[in-house]
């Protein structure tokens, strides 16, 4: 415990900048990418409220997550059960973005005050 101390009273606003962002990455959670829509359908039955010619009624709502993973395009299905589960994986990813960049700042600071070995004067 002393050591702790010790160690975080020697370490340079840079290296606190390092440790705080790494607890903080590893607070985040399951992430998901992209985002979810709100989506309305019309069928192919005749005769169905969606394919009224005055005020249709589409089916739904149905809510979907659409993304760009590895190049590729893809969407899914969100349970209206899961959406507030869903919306927090997606802010998720957006914090572990921005965490992340601020991480290579910390971390580019650190290199320039200290070099590549922690020591400038190497």
């Amino acid at each position: 415990m002393l050591s702790e101390l010790w160690n975080e009273n020697i370490m340079s606003k840079e290296e606190k900048t390092i440790e705080k962002l790494k607890k903080e990455l590893l607070q985040l959670g399951p992430m998901l990418p992209g985002s979810i829509s709100e989506q309305y359908n019309v069928c192919g039955k005749a005769g169905c409220k969606c394919k009224r010619l005055k005020e249709p009624i589409k089916h739904g709502p149905y809510y979907q997550l659409s993304f760009t993973l590895a190049g590729k395009s893809s969407s899914l299905f969100i349970n209206k059960n899961d959406l507030s589960q869903a919306y927090q994986m997606v802010k998720n990813l957006k914090q572990f973005k921005q965490l992340t960049i601020e991480l290579i700042k910390a971390n580019v600071a650190c290199v320039r005050k200290n070099g590549l070995k922690g020591d400038k004067n190497d």
